[in-house]
This record gives structure tokens, sequence and C-alpha cells, in this order.
């Protein structure tokens, strides 16, 4: 048994790419995209023909709407590997946009079904964790479309997530870890902040230990690992979004080395003493002000995935 084998006896192996065909390679049950893999995929030789094929096929319909057909497209051929589900992510330019967000998440839902995908299991619409993302995937979910709430570095956007009764949230652990190695400096002691004193771990321990004891039914993926430790140290959790570089790392340790062990456990959460939150427009918005890291980090994430879509709709019009 390798550590990625270990891993999935307590969580869910989920793949964070676009680039599919390395798929087949470690059986992850779901997968997640985003704008910027998206955009490094149709950049590769292999995926060019889906993008051509894309223009062609919709040549004269809007910018956004090609966008979205190819977003559908990788996400089709994505979940012709995979048994589990795939999240497509909503334009990020649209994150303060509550309408606008459900708009285009139903013609996205649209558009899978019109390929003969049963969206209800096997997709869940990406959105950004503000405010107006949360209360646009409240909306979703009580249309019965499920969502992915992505961008999620606080545990005011948890809470308010938990409220809204979306089906999943994407704490970033390694963009945690990376705010507070960067703001610390010359001062960062690596091995003091590793494992599960690594900020990112603990962010979502936090948010996983708050769920359970309160019968939150959300489920809790972290995503954006640095290392293997990082992952490691959140075995348990529901579910994992990993790179294929990580995930190779994984295959290729075997678990007798350095056997893993179960990190985060519902029973032992469930026992915790944790008052439940619950957050307003303006106890939200004063919450995740008074979290620096949570404010920097959310809008730096915003401005590269809507850099990333601007960059892919100059390649598709350079293209056409």
């Amino acid at each position: 048994m390798n550590q990625l084998d270990a891993l999935r006896q307590w969580t869910t192996v989920v793949a964070d790419t676009g680039d599919f065909r390395q798929l087949d390679a470690f059986k992850p049950q779901d997968a997640t995209t985003n704008p910027s893999l998206i955009l490094k995929a149709v950049q590769k030789s292999d995926y060019r023909p889906l993008l051509d094929d894309v223009l062609r096929k919709h040549d004269g319909l809007p910018m956004d709407e090609k966008i979205d057909r190819l977003l559908v497209r990788f996400g089709c051929e994505i979940l012709s590997i995979i048994p589990g589900r795939v999240s497509t992510e909503v334009d990020a330019r649209l994150s303060f946009d509550a309408d606008a967000t459900v708009a285009r998440a139903e013609r996205i839902v649209g558009l899978y079904r019109a390929e003969g995908i049963d969206t209800a299991s096997r997709l869940l619409i990406k959105v950004a964790s503000t405010w107006e993302g949360i209360e646009a995937a409240r909306r979703l979910e009580q249309k019965g479309i499920h969502t992915n709430l992505t961008l999620l570095f606080s545990f005011c956007q948890a809470a308010a997530c938990g409220d809204a009764g979306v089906k999943l949230i994407s704490p970033f652990v390694g963009r945690i870890y990376d705010w507070y190695k960067k703001s610390a400096g010359a001062s960062w002691d690596e091995a003091a902040n590793a494992g599960p004193n690594d900020p990112g771990v603990k962010s979502v321990r936090q948010i996983y230990d708050y769920y359970k004891r309160h019968g939150i039914e959300t489920e809790v993926m972290g995503a954006s690992f640095r290392n293997v430790g990082q992952i490691a140290a959140l075995a348990g959790c529901d579910l994992l979004t990993i790179s294929p570089e990580l995930l190779a790392e994984l295959s290729s340790r075997p678990n007798s080395d350095a056997p893993l062990v179960r990190a985060l456990d519902p029973q032992a959460a469930g026992t915790r003493d944790i008052a439940r939150v619950t957050l307003d427009e303006a106890a939200f918005r004063l919450a995740l002000n008074e979290d620096a890291m949570a404010t920097e980090k959310l809008a730096e994430g915003i401005r590269a995935f809507a850099a990333d879509a601007v960059k892919l709709e100059k390649l598709m019009t350079e293209a056409a």
C-alpha cells in the first residue's frame, strides 16, 4: 500500500487539474477545475483540438457563452473518466453579483444537461466565497443545483456557507500557509509550523470540527496544497483535492515507510465544546475584514482568476 491508497481509507481523493489525460493514473473519485487550470490545459497541444472544436461549433456566440461551452467540454471529458463529480467555476468577475452568478450557473447546468449529464449527482458549481457568492449558492442549492464554495480562507466564510446549506467548501490550505510564511519573513520557523501546526491545516481542522459538532452537512474539501505533509495532517477530512504532482508523490511513497494515520475524525469532533455561529451580512463583512489574511487572499484569488479569464478570452479571440 502506498500513501495515496492509505489516504483513501478515510478521505475521498479529488484531482485538481484541467489536464484530464493524467486522471487514469490516480483514479480519483472527483475532479476540480478553475479558469487558471483550463487556461493552462488549452495551451498544450493535446488539448488544442478541444478549443478549436468549441470555436468551430459555436462561432458567432458571445464570448462568455463560448467560455462556458469550453468549460463544459472539459468537464464532460473529465466525467467520462471519473466516477464522481466535476466542479466547474462561474466567472470570477461575477463574484460580487449574486443575480449574475445564479444566471451563469444555471446556464452552465443547462449546457451539462444538454450533454446528458445528471447534474444533481455529477456537477458542482464553483463560486467564490464572497457574501454575494454565498447568497447565490443558497439560492442555487434551493433549486437543486449543488455548489462548491471556493477561495475560502476564514472561519466566518465557512460558517456562512454552512448556514446557506452549500454542498461543499474548499478551504485553501496552501494559500493560507503562504500568507503566514510571507508575513513572518525571516522569523518563520518551518519545522514549528509544519503538520498539525501548519496555519492552513489548523484552519481546515477548525472548520471540520465545527461542522461535525453541529451536524452541518456541508462537505469539507481541503485544497491548494504545497506539500504532502499538509495532506497527511488532514487525513480523514471529507475530501482533499490534490494536484497531479502531489498525487504522484503520494503514490510513490510506500505507506510502510511513514504510515499515514487518521488526523481528523468526525466522532471526536462531535464531542468538542464549540459554539454555533450565525452571521448576518454586517457581521460577516466585519469578521472577514478583521481577518487580514482572508481579506487579502480572497481579493488576490478573485483578481487572479479574473485575469486568467481575460487571458482565456484573448486566446480564444486570437484562435477564432
